[in-house]
């Protein structure tokens, strides 16, 4: 798309402020109508438990108002705390009516490092990040309280009517001694986790209205430097995102996951850039030269992830992942077929594949027209491991012979003396166990054509 149809519109700075990071969390109302709002409702009790991260917050209910049911509030009452106050426990409604609804928090999202909260304000963004998100939903525990109560009732009344205890036999056990990971699995289920929640005691803390003074000034705590509108504090703050675009990327997106969620998305022996990046350069030049089977020199420079590489560095590397045919540079076989695997077709071992392959190329040191048949009949390999060889390296002619996917670079050879006079050192090395390749063949032909001769000849004679 050209930059000119898609128009910077605005530029609107953004300033991350850390004071209230480890202390700011976000509750939310998942359950309420669209339309309800606690913005100036009345909160007469709240609590928290610090170690389990609980929040609950009692709102008072307007029992003045016409659309409240006093008989039913009344009616809850009494079913929560009895029609006889027990003294020793805390009522549940003090008032003798349904006086306010309790919301009790859970953790919706155990991991918020990438979660902020940001305010806008002169044209600028503030953002604060969050230590927790609690999911607040409201309780019924006055309905438990009934249960409870009941069950109790009804139990003293059985235990009344009883004219005589009655023997129960009393089975003894021992707990057994667990090891290490029975007791990590016990520490994870839910029964101890919710043991745990219940026996923590809740602490009650102060709530400040919004309108308040200590609501504000803890508001201001948003913006960057924490006094101020924020605007100007966050400008004269020197320390303020003060860091290069690549730096501040990296503070952003968190590479190991980063790697993770990319390379679960990818298919198979594909490698995302950011995970190139961090090989070495050799194994960087492996990986490129395999999935993009015949290269020059510039476009390797091109591919790498760091275009600050001397050439020299890469050059003295090349030789090391690759080899160079007509001035361009192919993946080596051992890489292409590793010790130990088979091809994919009819499971030749890579011994045989790494052989053949190298005589292939061998072959377009010395010519740019090949025929698959005749390299079928020296390597002795099946036509589709051939036909598998030849597609890595090389694209298919209309008189049916194959050629180099790029045409001579002769430039490169010219340029880089040196590595080409090593490159063809290396193929006029092995040129004599080639050849012997091909005379082995040649030799193979002959006695088979005698051989076919002679059954001729007593055919015709019989």
């Amino acid at each position: 798309m050209d930059e000119e149809d898609d128009p910077v519109v605005e530029e609107i700075p953004v300033y991350l402020s850390k004071t209230l990071a480890e202390n700011l969390y976000l509750l939310q109302y998942p359950v309420k109508a669209s339309t309800a709002t606690f913005d100036d409702g009345q909160v007469v009790n709240s609590c928290v438990k610090p170690i389990n991260q609980q929040i609950k917050v009692d709102y008072a209910l307007n029992t003045a108002s016409k659309n409240y049911d006093s008989f039913k509030g009344e009616q809850f009452a009494i079913a929560a705390d009895g029609k006889e106050k027990d003294r020793q426990q805390k009522p549940t409604f003090r008032s003798g009516t349904m006086d306010k609804q309790s919301f009790l928090s859970s953790k919706p999202i155990e991991d918020v490092n990438r979660y902020m909260v940001c305010t806008l304000q002169d044209r600028e963004i503030h953002a604060t990040p969050l230590q927790g998100i609690a999911s607040m939903r409201q309780m019924f525990s006055y309905f438990d309280k009934q249960d409870k109560r009941t069950k109790a009732e009804q139990k003293a009344e059985q235990d009344a009517d009883a004219d005589e205890e009655e023997l129960k036999q009393v089975t003894v056990k021992f707990a057994r001694t667990e090891n290490e990971k029975v007791r990590k699995a016990r520490e994870k289920s839910f029964n101890y986790i919710s043991k745990l929640e219940s026996e923590e005691p809740w602490c009650e803390t102060f709530w400040h209205a919004k309108t308040s003074t200590a609501a504000e000034l803890e508001r201001q705590k948003l913006f960057c430097g924490g006094t101020g509108s924020g605007g100007a504090s966050a400008r004269e703050d020197p320390a303020a995102l003060n860091v290069a675009p690549p730096e501040y990327l990296e503070m952003l997106i968190s590479k190991e996951k980063t790697d993770r969620n990319i390379d679960s998305m990818l298919p198979s022996r594909v490698v995302c850039m950011h995970k190139l990046k961090q090989m070495a350069l050799v194994d960087q030049i492996k990986v490129i030269l395999k999935d993009a089977k015949v290269l020059t020199f510039q476009q390797i420079m091109d591919l790498l992830p760091d275009r600050g590489l001397a050439a020299d560095k890469v050059l003295r590397t090349l030789p090391l992942a690759g080899v160079l045919i007509r001035g361009n540079w192919v993946v080596q076989s051992e890489i292409m077929y590793p010790e130990g695997s088979v091809s994919a077709i009819n499971g030749v071992p890579a011994e045989q594949m790494c052989k053949a392959r190298d005589y292939i190329l061998y072959r377009f040191t010395q010519s740019d027209h090949l025929e698959r048949h005749q390299l079928a009949l020296i390597t002795q390999l099946p036509t589709e491991e051939i036909r598998e060889i030849l597609c890595s390296v090389a694209r298919l002619n209309p008189d049916r012979t194959w050629s180099l996917l790029l045409p001579s670079n002769e430039e490169f050879s010219a340029n880089e003396q040196e590595i080409s006079d090593r490159q063809n050192a290396f193929w006029t090395a092995r040129a004599d166990k080639f050849n012997e390749m091909e005379r082995s063949t040649k030799r193979v032909r002959k006695r088979s054509g005698r051989s076919e001769s002679k059954y001729d000849v007593k055919m015709s004679n019989g």
